[in-house]
């Protein structure tokens, strides 16, 4: 038991969970007071039991997973979150907490208290989005960070998505095969936007709302061992990487092709920046129109750079320069794969001298 200076007949004690509390003690008279010394909350019911005047209880929480949401929303994982991170998971959480529980209740996910939740009703969520077992994955997810913070204020003792789902197999986002590149190049010439989105992605290695992004502004050139580079100066959105790339010879003859209009080098007919998500409906169109197979995407052109580097007999620190890869991990993805290729062709070439 403590007391303190600054209010006088307050002393605190730790509760049944090891947590300090404070109560005012005056005249045989006890009042739990909220928070501790100094907040806002606790001054004002001490100075009102102070006075004599009754202190109202503080309305218990209500414990829903909107509740939930809005404590992780103020833990340091999320204000230190990248800006692109809490946007998606927001997306998610919003979709989540408006969802109604049944097809047949008023009663949305929001408003139902986390204490009242069993595995059962997780599962058969999850269930219900079998067809989409991706999105499904990522809506468990963020409904963990609210047991999470659920769990971390005591609402519960038991998390009721433990081993629920398996996260799905995915190789994620296809490279392009030599094939689908040449088909693409043979069907979009130099000048026209669909190779131009093709050229910026695969050659500057950049992500989606990277490539609707870029301006004129980072092509610059830079002075490397004596010689004059042209590049870009890029900073991720993703990562926030700032990296320098090098102009590969297709990319400048593409962009000497592109007639400047605006501040940005992706402009659309209209002569306005592309939304990120509307570019890749339209890569979806201009694929088709070069009889590629669907699911040839722009982030698969990322890729492909890294393939081509890997194959090409580049280090998995070369990839990571050129993609801005943070972690080697990542990057020996694609080094792996060129790797076990060549090892077996060095193989084969044993065993034919071996036979010869």
């Amino acid at each position: 038991m403590a007391t303190h200076p600054d209010y006088p007949f307050c002393t605190s004690f730790l509760d049944r969970h090891g947590r300090e509390r404070w109560r005012f003690r005056r005249n045989g008279k006890t009042i739990s007071l909220p928070g501790s010394p100094g907040e806002g909350a606790f001054d004002e019911a001490f100075y009102k039991a102070l006075n004599g005047q009754s202190i109202k209880p503080a309305a218990e929480p209500k414990k829903t997973f909107s509740e939930a949401w809005a404590l992780h929303r103020r833990t340091p994982a999320w204000k230190t979150a990248r800006p692109i991170t809490r946007e998606g998971t927001e997306r998610i959480a919003d979709r989540f907490l408006a969802l109604k529980v049944g097809p047949e209740l008023d009663l949305l996910w929001g408003d139902v208290p986390i204490t009242d939740v069993r595995r059962r009703h997780i599962a058969q969520l999850l269930g219900d989005r079998a067809e989409t077992p991706h999105a499904a994955w990522r809506m468990l997810v963020v409904i963990r960070k609210m047991i999470r913070a659920a769990l971390d204020a005591e609402w519960i003792e038991v998390d009721p998505t433990l081993a629920v789902m398996k996260k799905p197999e995915t190789e994620g986002h296809k490279a392009w095969s030599d094939a689908d590149l040449d088909a693409f190049r043979l069907h979009w010439s130099p000048g026209t936007t669909p190779r131009l989105v093709f050229c910026l992605a695969l050659w500057l290695g950049n992500r989606r709302l990277d490539v609707v992004n870029l301006r004129w502004s980072q092509r610059t050139t830079r002075k490397h061992g004596g010689m004059a580079v042209p590049g870009f100066n890029l900073r991720q959105h993703k990562t926030d990487a700032a990296l320098f790339v090098p102009e590969a010879p297709e990319l400048t003859e593409v962009l000497n092709a592109t007639e400047r209009k605006g501040p940005h080098v992706l402009l659309t007919a209209y002569g306005k920046p592309f939304s990120d998500k509307s570019l890749t409906g339209r890569m979806a169109d201009w694929t088709k129109a070069a009889g590629l197979e669907p699911g040839r995407t722009i982030h698969g052109l990322r890729k492909t750079l890294g393939r081509l580097i890997a194959e090409g007999g580049g280090t998995t620190r070369q990839i990571m320069a050129a993609l801005g890869h943070e972690d080697i991990e990542h990057a020996e993805l694609y080094s792996r794969d060129a790797e076990q290729i060549r090892l077996v062709i060095d193989a084969y070439k044993a065993v034919a001298n071996r036979i010869g």
